[in-house]
Formats: structure tokens, C-alpha cells, sequence
């Protein structure tokens, strides 16, 4: 008995030796913010075009991945690669490779606003669209100098969601009672153990309404559309080759054509040095990315009903939601 108890512990040891290493040298764990890293990204003495990487849902705080791929784009770690790319004078042009259906308002604004600052300073960024960049990823993308998306990229769905569940009738059936004590009338609103009142359906609606006209105002200076041309997309996901269409994107092609465009319109030329601008990883990053893959301290977002706030978020679209082109 003792044996086989020294062999058990024995192969689960491996198991979880294996793991580490495997998580130590993935690539996808955690990005460590480029501010408070042990030093700069070194994009070398000659002139670059820098690319970062916009991935998964984008939210506040730092960037982060999980064991099963999944990853998530913080705004912190972004508005640092941001700063770093406006101390060093040889990084001319970036481009943000984006492939992310949206996220929270706020990090979306936080990454914006440092990339309006970079583009004052003489930068000029360009957005490349993977499978999707949507919602709040293209909140981001719209103040880019360019756009590139694929044909097939989808992109859009210009729009602001909040959702609340109501329990209350599986409750009931399963005698489940909840009581709530509150400071006021609308500390619990959205609360799944009771319905949203009339009250609240207009509260939560100025919040939405509110955000939106933000999304609007922006994609409408940065594309230079009118408010009107905007919002009659009425929050409609789009393909890259419609959004070019409606004025949302200005070319068709992949990363390397993006790559060429930040290097014709920086003056690098058309076949421009490239650095990526993701921060070095620490070997101790591999427990961060096991403890998002357990969903410790982290905000589930997968589910976009589960996040208690406003969110800029493409609903998810798979190859059976597509018929004829058009989004379900």
C-alpha cells in the first residue's frame, strides 16, 4: 500500500512538473506591463515600426492569459507599451494587431486616450483586424491614421449593452427566498433575485444611451463620418469588406499589408524593420496564468450576462451563425 501511495505521489509530481514547464514556456500567459517591467522593450537604434497585440476581451488592469488559450487585453498594459513607444524616437509608426470582440468602456477609453497623445507626438498607427475586431476593439481602432481588415473580418457593432438576469421564478420553484438591505432604493439594481423596475429599466437606459453617444462622437471624429451615417448601423455587425463600404475601414488586406502601410505613410518605406512591442515575461508569470485559468481573482467575461456593468461586446458569432454573408 505504502508503494503504490510513493508511486501516486510520484506521477502526480511529474503531472505537475510537466504543467509548470509547459505554462513557463507558453507564450500566450500574461504580458508584464512594460512600465513596471526590469527594463524597456528593446526595439534596437534603427527606425521600426512597433506592433502590439490587442487579444480577447479587453477589460482594466493588467493583460493576462489562461492554460486553455484564452487571453484578455488589459488597459494597463497597453497604455504602458504606449508610453514606451513615445520615449524612444527610433519606433516611428505602430501597428495595434487587433483580433478581440470588445470590452469594457473605461479600457477602451484609457488605450484610447494614449493613443491619441502618441499620434499627437508624430506616431502613426495603423490597425490591423484579425477575425474580429468589434465593438470596443474597434473603439480603439477608429482613431488609427489607417485600418486594414480582411474581407471576411468581423467588425462593427458599434453599441453598448448591459444585461441583467431575473431568477426569480426558478427561485420560487426551488423555495429559494432572498432579502436584500439596501442604503437606497437603487443600490441592487440588476439584482437576478427580483425584476428590473420601470425606474431602473430608465436608469440603466440613460447609462447605455449615455456611453453610446460617447462610442458615436468618436467613431464619427476619427472616421470623419456624420453622427447619422453612424448610427444608422444601429449597432449591426459588419464584414471588413461592408465596413469599408459604410467608411469603418480603409483597405483590404492582411498584417503585412498593414505592416507596409505604417511603414509608407512613417516615411520607413514599404518593407519597414519590425519589433514587436510585447513586454518580457518573468518565469514566474506561469502562476498568474494558472490562476486565470482557475478563475481566481479575475472577472469571468466569457460571459458577457455575468459582468455587472456597461460593455462594448460583439455577440458571439460562429461559422453556423453565418448564412449568406450576413450575421444572424
Amino acid at each position: 500500500m505504502r508503494g503504490k501511495k510513493i508511486i501516486g505521489g510520484m506521477v502526480l509530481g511529474a503531472a505537475v512538473l510537466s504543467l509548470a514547464v509547459v505554462l513557463m514556456l507558453r507564450a500566450g500567459g500574461r504580458e508584464e506591463d512594460g512600465e513596471f517591467a526590469s527594463g524597456a522593450v528593446n526595439a534596437g537604434n534603427k527606425p521600426a515600426v512597433g506592433i502590439i497585440e490587442i487579444n480577447g476581451i479587453i477589460v482594466g488592469g493588467r493583460s493576462y492569459g489562461s492554460l486553455f488559450g484564452e487571453s484578455h487585453t488589459g488597459s494597463q498594459t497597453v497604455m504602458a507599451q504606449l508610453r514606451q513607444v513615445s520615449r524612444n524616437p527610433n519606433i516611428k509608426a505602430v501597428v495595434l494587431r487587433v483580433n478581440s470582440p470588445g470590452g469594457t468602456p473605461a479600457a477602451a477609453q484609457e488605450i484610447t486616450g494614449e493613443l491619441l497623445k502618441l499620434k499627437k507626438s508624430g506616431v502613426k498607427v495603423v490597425a490591423s483586424m484579425g477575425d474580429v475586431a468589434a465593438s470596443g476593439a474597434y473603439w480603439i481602432s477608429s482613431v488609427s491614421d489607417r485600418i486594414v481588415a480582411s474581407p471576411g473580418t468581423i467588425t462593427g457593432s458599434i453599441g453598448v449593452v448591459i444585461q441583467a438576469r431575473n431568477y426569480q421564478g426558478l427561485f420560487d420553484k426551488l423555495g429559494v427566498e432572498e432579502r436584500t438591505f439596501k442604503s437606497g432604493p437603487y443600490k441592487d439594481m440588476g439584482s437576478p433575485g427580483r425584476p428590473v423596475t420601470g425606474e431602473e429599466i430608465e436608469i440603466f437606459q440613460s447609462m447605455v444611451d449615455d456611453t453610446y453617444h460617447q462610442f458615436v462622437d468618436l467613431v464619427s471624429a476619427g472616421r470623419k463620418l456624420r453622427p447619422e451615417e453612424v448610427n444608422r448601423l444601429k449597432g449591426r455587425v459588419l464584414t471588413g469588406r461592408q465596413a469599408q463600404k459604410a467608411g469603418l475601414v480603409d483597405d483590404l488586406g492582411n498584417f503585412y499589408d498593414a505592416v507596409s502601410l505604417a511603414g509608407e505613410i512613417s516615411g520607413l518605406g514599404r518593407d519597414p524593420r519590425v519589433v514587436s512591442l510585447t513586454p518580457r515575461r518573468h518565469w514566474w508569470s506561469f502562476w498568474e496564468e494558472m490562476e486565470s485559468s482557475l478563475g481566481v481573482g479575475r472577472i469571468p467575461l466569457t460571459d458577457i450576462e455575468a459582468y455587472p456593468g456597461v460593455l462594448l461586446l460583439c455577440p458571439p458569432v460562429g461559422v453556423g451563425d453565418l448564412k449568406g454573408g450576413a450575421a444572424r
